[in-house]
């Protein structure tokens, strides 16, 4: 009895160990990620923003009670907006623009307005918002892949 609790407490030590260490793959240089593919994601970003945007204010200028829906519309908004803002901090600024990348302050500014737009679509329905953010994208995708 004594030999199998010391292997579950063993075995439960070795799990928890392997999964601490496993949390920081995305960030050591293992060169499996996509740029391009990370570019594509901003842009479904992007869509589901437009879309949420415009389902919220068909909802608010329809008749009837509709704040369930409202609500997890504006959450959608919310959630993809914050993605973006991920992708844009977690994925290039800290991981793929180097102080040395070639055009490194111009990268880094677009990247800014990026976020500041993702923010922006958090706060309003305005449809220029996700519209910026395409332009942005788009920009820093010609420079990046130049």
């Amino acid at each position: 009895m004594r030999k199998l609790l010391l292997a579950i407490i063993i075995s439960l030590f070795l799990c928890c160990f392997l999964t601490a260490s496993a949390s920081a793959h995305c960030e050591i240089p293992c060169g499996i990620y996509d740029d391009e593919m990370r570019i594509q994601m901003i842009g479904e970003h992007i869509t589901t923003i437009e879309k949420s945007m415009n389902e919220i204010v068909k909802l608010e200028k329809g008749k009837g009670h509709h704040s369930n829906q409202l609500v997890r519309w504006i959450m959608n908004k919310e959630h993809h907006a914050d993605e973006i803002q991920e992708v844009v901090t977690q994925y290039f600024m800290t991981q793929r623009i180097k102080l040395d990348t070639k055009n490194y302050e111009k990268k880094l500014g677009l990247l800014h307005q990026m976020l500041l737009y993702s923010m922006k679509c958090k706060q309003t329905t305005n449809l220029d918002n996700p519209g910026k953010l395409r332009l942005l994208i788009k920009e820093f995708h010609d420079l990046y892949f130049k």
